[in-house]
């Protein structure tokens, strides 16, 4: 799938909702934006641990599904995240998901979110189930 493809699959659910912006997409890497948005942050308008978990769970899951063999769907069944810093109002992070792990029935992904500036946010690895369809 190119990204306009994966971008508008994602657009009519939680991802588009989160205003996720997928910019690649590979087998072993893939890459998005965020704009940290007021409703996506606590009350000091940082932007919420659950929005960053869900924005790199996507990334995990669109990397899953890039490496799918047909027939097949995927699940994540563990998920790991360090906060490191926080991401303003306003602010853009971006997202790297790329591959540690693929196998037949599990794939492990790791996602490094950074601010505009390069710092880290937050890093999260993933494990993918892969299940039939």
């Amino acid at each position: 799938m190119d990204i306009a493809a994966l971008n508008a699959r994602l657009a009519p659910l939680f991802p588009g909702l989160l205003g996720m912006r997928l910019t690649q997409a590979s087998q072993v890497q893939v890459v998005a934006e965020l704009t940290v948005r007021p409703e996506l942050c606590t009350s000091g308008e940082i932007l919420h641990g659950g929005a960053i978990m869900a924005f790199a769970d996507t990334l995990g899951a669109v990397a899953t599904v890039v490496n799918l063999p047909a027939g097949t769907r995927t699940v994540t069944v563990e998920s790991k995240t360090n906060f490191i810093g926080g991401a303003p109002v306003g602010a853009t992070v971006t997202g790297e998901c790329t591959a540690l792990h693929r196998g037949r029935t599990t794939m492990v992904w790791q996602t490094v979110v950074r601010d505009a500036r390069g710092r880290t946010v937050a890093v999260v690895s993933q494990t993918q189930l892969v299940l039939p369809a």
